[in-house]
């Protein structure tokens, strides 16, 4: 437990310097772009990591997971060789993914023409900085000072490109390219702290070397592809469809009320990182950590959402301004979404620890259908905040689904193991 706080230290305080950089960059694009200039912006970022989500392996995963308890002294060679190779694949089947969808988007997104090459450019070079497998080999070695070190990079890119596009361009090609160069720069710098402290031999390069060691290894790795997917389905896609529904000018203050309101999704993802790792190389112990941090992070939960009730309509008002008033009361549901979400990450993280990834998949797809399902009737029915509902109800039910999933793997348990044997 020890370690466990002092690497999410490491994280939460990475997290930190993202969301005071996050705050200029935001303040700046949303005050130079307006509402529906802003929507453009929104809609091109969130195409990007919805093309990168889809495409991406959860590769990280898959370092911690077959690096850590791999037999012989190449386990961690051979598990990053196994996601390099599944990052090649993610790049080629990725682009041909951008082409589609960036010269169909006008039929289905508010974006302008003039905006479809940037808007392609910007998914290709999402994909080109896929950082997971680096991630990955740092949390291998409980690096975590150096990887927040290297993410780092990407908020102080971010925030000083918002500042000279806010100066020298003051369009969305401008904010767009400044998010293009974080992307870059973080990437470069993952990989360049990964190799430091871990050699990358590319000889190890291989789809078939893990699977053959490891019976489950493509159900794991298709299970948590889809989960991913279906993480980056429920905030990227829907981002998009609330565009495609309700417009631009919806899509802009529906996408600054979810960065704002689900800040706690960021700390959900911080607290799953940090976990699996410990999970993985303390399995008899998985279940109180889990259980710990689970508690923690209700009180946290809490905490944010009446940070978001008090100081919400206040903070709209200094980051984004007067246009994007209207969407407070988006901002405070989707904050309870992301509390509910905070509880819930440790107990996705057990159960992928234990070796349950697509029942986790299949816990997180049916709410994340569903909500998805219903978004056009939920705008009808309330605009951003029927949008931000939806959020809500499909989080609520993943969270509920991963408990219930949880007590039936203990009851496996039970019935599995022999009764011990009685004194005579």
């Amino acid at each position: 437990m020890k370690r466990l706080f002092t690497n999410m230290g490491w994280l939460l305080g990475g997290r930190g310097i993202n969301a005071v950089l996050s705050l200029v960059y935001l303040a700046l694009a949303t005050r130079t772009l307006g509402l529906e200039g802003f929507g453009h912006f929104a809609a091109i970022v969130a195409l990007g990591q919805a093309v990168t989500g889809f495409a991406n392996f959860q590769t990280w995963q898959f370092i911690v997971r077959w690096g850590a308890n791999g037999e012989g002294s190449d386990a961690a060679a051979e598990a990053t060789g196994f996601a390099i190779a599944l990052d090649m694949v993610s790049v080629v089947v990725g682009i041909a993914l951008s082409a589609v969808l960036a010269w169909t988007a006008p039929l289905w997104l508010p974006l302008p023409d003039d905006l479809l090459w940037l808007t392609f450019g910007y998914c290709v070079v999402s994909l080109i900085s896929i950082r997971s497998t680096p991630t990955g080999l740092l949390r291998l070695n409980f690096a975590y000072a150096t990887a927040t070190a290297a993410e780092a990079v990407q908020p102080i890119i971010r925030a000083s490109g918002a500042v000279l596009a806010w100066v020298f361009m003051p369009t969305v090609t401008g904010f767009v390219l400044a998010y293009a160069a974080s992307e870059i720069a973080v990437a470069l710098a993952l990989w360049v702290a990964a190799a430091r402290k871990e050699r990358i031999d590319f000889s190890a390069l291989s789809l078939t070397r893990i699977p053959a060691q490891h019976r489950d290894a493509w159900r794991f790795v298709l299970s948590t592809n889809f989960s991913g997917s279906l993480t980056i389905a429920g905030k990227q896609v829907l981002i998009l469809l609330v565009g495609t529904f309700g417009g631009a000018a919806l899509l802009g203050g529906f996408r600054v009320a979810s960065q704002l309101g689900q800040a706690l999704i960021a700390l959900a993802k911080t607290v799953s990182k940090a976990i699996l790792p410990e999970l993985v190389h303390a399995r008899d112990n998985a279940l109180e950590i889990a259980r710990r941090m689970a508690n923690i992070a209700l009180v946290g939960g809490v905490i944010a959402v009446l940070v978001a009730l008090m100081f919400g309509r206040w903070g709209l008002d200094v980051i984004a301004g007067d246009e994007f008033r209207g969407f407070y009361w988006a901002m405070v549901i989707l904050a309870i979404a992301g509390a509910v979400e905070l509880v819930g990450a440790s107990l996705e993280s057990l159960l992928v620890s234990a070796g349950r990834a697509h029942v986790a998949f299949i816990v997180r797809a049916i709410p994340t259908l569903l909500a998805l399902v219903l978004l056009d009737t939920a705008i009808d029915w309330n605009g951003a905040k029927g949008a931000a509902f939806a959020v809500l109800g499909s989080s609520s039910l993943a969270v509920v689904g991963f408990y219930v999933a949880i007590l039936n793997m203990q009851q496996i348990r039970i019935v599995v193991e022999p009764d011990p044997p009685t004194e005579r």
